[in-house]
């Protein structure tokens, strides 16, 4: 790596001086081109081999230019790729480099002096593009004064203008032929008793110096007259000339305010990095740091489109909008937030801020409690944990596209595990801790989505944190808050706002602090439809609550017999904790619609309770004759024995009430006769079984 860092480090220091060459000879061809143009038609031998020279200077950096990585647009990462670099060079600027290389003079003078072949000399004026990114870096290189460079830029164009109109106008007299040349501008010149007859045999210094008088007396509209035009051809091109220098004149002044003001964007950058100098420069910051810092300014200028406050004074649904085209391909493809629903993405899309990162800028450091969730768009990043003494820096994760990271530290409020250093320039989003839990206060669902997503392939020592985080414990209490809502809804009865909390993301199966889901409430209130809508979402028919109540038993215990009937049908069984137990106190509290319902859901009518009593065993000491039939009717034995050796039939007599004797003696006949023939029919079976073997 090291070596490799050298030979990069070289050969940006050859790059950076082949620029500043290639300048020289960019500033050289922009004011030589109207200078060919204007006052030479065919180059003397020592300027044709000087413009050789210059041409062939361009024609390497062409060359050159098929190796200079260059900044995605679009990704804004640095692409190296030769391939890439070339196809980019060749759909731009190299048909216009390679025609400004062609040797003009030369073609024109083998064309037969053809005029129209002169005009593609100005294909050579692209070189001063050069010229404008010089002047660009220097506008933004603080350790030169602003207002020199502004002023210095200024005074370049005013000069490359007026330099450009005199090498026209002297071309505009040579077009007429030499006995005509009275009826041009310079051929019709007089200055005292100087006459510039036959002009051009006048020394080419002085023929450009009054072309250029020409052009700056016009310019600044102080002329007195004593050289004007004197053919149409000159009249309309000082027309569109004058007009030009209107506007000219009028960026002049507007540039010359700004800078009075202080308000361009370059001048408020260059504050601001001198104010960062100052700071920096007190407090004795090292020097790794300061670069990093002044690299970060810079690249925020360079970004400044990003910034939000462009977006400002535009209505929020149309942000919404902006930033959903913008985020949300990147944030649905983040594995952390998969299954998430589409309003959750969007609102994540709506929260998030975009940042850019420089290589080997540190975004997390190891050890640090982090409160953003970032999201990569475009670039590498790596996750390298510290190393201890001389051990080096060991690579834990590679981080491309759609990648996020810090989530760890973010879901469980656990120090960061590792740094999170820049490959390659990156583009990040990120969204603070107080948004993402406003999210998920409407969204809480997707919550604990992500929280699942953050378990997969994760240690137990991270799902143990997680379960302490104060997210989890966000997440569980707005879970039970919408339990209560559902609750709520089912106990008045409103089936639409059911359907809605349900449709929201509320778990159907979920319990209140009772333990009692929206089907028991449902289904002890005895709405019909809000039981069966539950019923067809899937809800546990059998749960119990904490007094082991399940809908069932709570239909059954409030006479609901059609909302019990539904639930039967989907598989409900009557259970409870002590069957004999609450058969028993039903018959003590003769509740004898109560008995009927549960008897009539095939309940067992011989359970018994802790004294092994039955229900029919309490029916007959109470003397309820009623109760007594209807349990006899369901099945009730008369022979069972309770922990001191009685049947109902001893509870009966010691009570003394002779129609309950009756009929439990009569029960007891028809039993004991039904034992004897079933005992006679398992004999008759074990005979013929006997026979068969």
């Amino acid at each position: 790596m090291g070596m490799r860092n050298l030979k990069t480090t070289k050969c940006l220091r050859w790059y950076v001086a082949w620029t500043h060459f290639i300048l020289i000879w960019a500033v050289y061809s922009s004011f030589f081109t109207p200078l060919e143009f204007g006052f030479f038609r065919g180059l003397p031998e020592n300027l044709f081999l000087l413009d050789i020279a210059g041409q062939i200077a361009f024609l390497i950096d062409i060359v050159v230019r098929f190796f200079v990585a260059y900044r995605d647009l679009h990704s804004h990462r640095i692409v190296y790729d030769r391939k890439l670099i070339a196809f980019r060079y060749l759909r731009s600027r190299f048909t216009v480099d390679l025609l400004g290389c062609l040797p003009w003079d030369a073609i024109y003078k083998a064309s037969g002096r053809e005029e129209v072949v002169r005009y593609l000399l100005w294909i050579r004026l692209s070189r001063a593009l050069r010229v404008t990114e010089f002047f660009e870096k220097l506008e933004k290189d603080i350790r030169i004064n602003y207002l020199f460079t502004r002023i210095a830029k200024l005074f370049v164009v005013e000069l490359y203008c007026t330099h450009a109109a005199a090498c026209f106008f002297y071309y505009l007299a040579t077009t007429l032929p030499p006995v005509k040349e009275g009826y041009t501008w310079i051929g019709s010149l007089k200055m005292g008793d100087y006459s510039y007859t036959h002009f051009r045999e006048i020394d080419l210094w002085k023929r450009y110096i009054t072309s250029l008088y020409f052009a700056v007396v016009t310019m600044a509209t102080v002329g007195y007259g004593e050289i004007h035009a004197v053919n149409v051809r000159e009249m309309i091109f000082i027309m569109f000339y004058v007009s030009f220098d209107m506007i000219l004149g009028a960026y002049l002044v507007g540039n010359i305010a700004a800078l009075i003001v202080k308000g361009s964007k370059t001048e408020r950058f260059r504050d601001k990095m001198a104010e960062l100098t100052r700071y920096m420069n007190k407090n004795s910051l090292d020097k790794k740091m300061t670069r990093d810092i002044k690299r970060h300014m810079r690249l925020q200028f360079d970004r400044r489109y990003t910034e939000a406050s462009v977006l400002k004074d535009i209505p929020a649904s149309i942000q919404t909008k902006i930033f959903q085209n913008l985020y949300e391909p990147f944030i649905k493809e983040v594995p952390l937030f998969k299954g998430c629903s589409s309003g959750f993405i969007t609102q994540i899309a709506t929260k998030v801020h975009e940042e850019f990162f420089l290589p080997n800028e540190v975004v997390i450091e190891q050890g640090s409690v982090v409160d953003q969730l970032y999201i990569v768009c475009h670039g590498e990043l790596d996750e390298v944990g510290k190393g201890e003494g001389n051990v080096p820096e060991e690579l834990h994760a590679h981080l491309g596209a759609f990648s996020s990271f810090g989530e760890v530290s973010f879901l469980c409020n656990s120090p960061q595990r590792y740094n999170v250093v820049v490959r390659e320039l990156c583009r990040v989003l990120r969204i603070d801790k107080q948004s993402f839990i406003e999210i998920l206060g409407i969204y809480f669902v997707d919550g604990r989505i992500v929280l699942n997503n953050l378990l997969e392939g994760k240690d137990s020592t991270i799902r143990k944190k997680l379960l302490e985080s104060d997210i989890t414990l966000y997440i569980g209490i707005h879970e039970l808050e919408f339990a209560l809502r559902v609750n709520c809804a089912a106990y008045v009865g409103d089936l639409y706002r059911v359907k809605r909390l349900i449709g929201a993301g509320a778990d159907p199966n979920k319990t209140d602090y009772d333990g009692r889901s929206p089907l028991h409430v449902s289904a002890s209130k005895g709405y019909e439809d809000i039981t069966a809508f539950l019923i067809d979402r899937g809800v546990d028919v059998n749960m119990s609550d904490k007094f082991g109540n399940t809908p069932l038993i709570d239909a059954i215990k409030n006479g609901h017999d059609q909302v019990a009937s539904l639930l039967a049908k989907a598989g409900a069984t009557l259970t409870f904790d002590d069957t004999g137990g609450f058969l028993c106190n039903t018959v003590m509290k003769r509740d004898l619609d109560l008995l009927k319902r549960v008897l009539a859901n095939d309940i067992n009518p011989n359970a018994k309770n802790y004294d092994l009593r039955t229900p029919l065993h309490i029916a007959a000491s109470e003397g309820l004759y009623t109760m007594a039939e209807l349990l006899l009717s369901a099945g009730a034995s008369v022979l069972a024995k309770d922990r001191w050796g009685n049947t109902p039939l001893d509870e009966a007599r010691i009570g003394g009430n002779k129609n309950l004797i009756k009929l439990l003696e009569a029960a007891k006949t028809s039993q004991l006769s039904e034992f004897s023939i079933s005992s006679q029919e398992f004999q008759v079976k074990d005979e013929i079984r006997e026979r068969n073997v």
